[in-house]
């Protein structure tokens, strides 16, 4: 097991934080950030050891959520991470931030903190909100000028069939960094959208999100998420105009029309497509008086439909008024019709 070390420039007796910290750190990072960055401070002066585990224990975060935090703060130039030979992560240096200046003090000369590295389980969920930052041209400079970057940008131009544009870099860049994906898992991510026919980069931004916030880590995982859903779930997702994975709440509808209604695809693309035409909000609300109303008049086939339809324009046509030759008064009657039938469905 790897030793952990915390040390800093200079030691007090109490928990200080810098004004400069408030000033200019605070209002940009995050609710796991701060609690973390703060948490260090405290119990270093307090010259207790911790571990990563425990720090994710008190905050309710996973031990990723630790990392990543540790990370954020190095970017920003308050700590340092130490690693060994074998890139273990072995000490923490806390900067600082009234001299501005960083020194390295042997491991062995501060107080031992125990690091316990396990990776999140399939049914964690990070407490945290994750955000694409505005990489700087330096920044991205320094991740193409990595290593394992160059097949991992290869990759990612073979599935998309181009060259990526600096914008999608940064896309790759967020993968890695802030969700921390392994080059696997942004392989198998890559692949996943571009075989759904997606290969906008804010898609696959989306759908990364989504399985860093369900604590996906590996791409069997991910296949194993995404085979909660066919392929049906998402064509009717893009038919309603939406994109990447269903909400739970859209689940529900979703699972309703095709398995306590029994309607095949074509039906539920049918009631969507009057759906997108007549409203732009509320569309799986608006979907379900639809086929609600649909499943009463024990609609099982296309032709079925055209039924209804031709049964309400006569009914419309019996029961409506004599046309007046006035057209204003027409155009009325036409508009208070249509609001009629658009109630009727929203109450089924």
């Amino acid at each position: 097991m790897a030793r952990l070390t915390i040390y800093k420039d200079n030691y007090v007796d109490s928990t200080v934080v810098s004004n400069r910290f408030i000033d200019e750190y605070m209002k940009d990072a995050n609710d796991a950030q701060l609690k973390i960055y703060l948490y260090l401070i405290r119990m270093l002066n307090a010259n207790q050891a911790i571990s990563v585990s425990d720090i994710a224990d008190k905050f309710n975060h996973t031990e990723k959520d630790v990392i990543r935090a540790l990370k954020y703060w190095e970017k920003n130039k308050l700590l340092d991470l130490d690693y060994d030979d074998d890139k273990n992560l072995v000490g923490i240096h806390l900067m600082d931030l009234n001299a501005n200046v960083a020194f390295t003090a042997p491991v062995q000369q501060a107080e031992p903190v125990v690091f316990a590295s396990s990776a999140p389980s399939p049914t964690q969920t990070a407490n945290v909100t994750y955000e694409k930052p505005l990489y700087s041209p330096d920044q991205l400079r320094e991740f193409k000028n990595r290593e394992s970057t160059a097949q991992l940008l290869f990759i990612a131009e073979s599935y998309i069939g181009k060259p990526l544009s600096p914008s999608e870099m940064k896309s790759i860049l967020f993968f890695t960094d802030v969700l921390q994906f392994s080059d696997d898992l942004i392989d198998y991510l890559i692949q996943y959208c571009v075989d759904r026919g997606k290969k906008d980069f804010k898609y696959i931004e989306k759908v990364a999100v989504n399985w860093a916030e369900e604590g996906i880590t590996t791409p069997k995982q991910a296949q194993k998420l995404a085979g909660k859903y066919d392929k049906n779930v998402y064509a009717i997702m893009n038919e309603l105009g939406k994109s990447g994975s269903p909400t739970n709440k859209e689940m529900e509808y979703i699972t309703r029309w095709t398995k306590d209604y029994g309607f095949s695809t074509d039906i539920i693309f049918e009631a969507c497509e009057r759906t997108v035409l007549a409203t732009d909000k509320h569309r799986f609300e608006y979907a379900e008086g639809i086929l609600s109303s649909w499943k009463r008049e024990n609609v099982h086939h296309k032709a079925d439909i055209r039924k209804i339809d031709d049964l309400y324009q006569q009914k419309r046509k019996n029961t409506s008024r004599p046309a007046s030759a006035n057209r204003f008064n027409q155009f009325t009657q036409n508009n208070y019709d249509f609001d009629t039938l658009e109630k009727e469905l929203l109450s089924n």
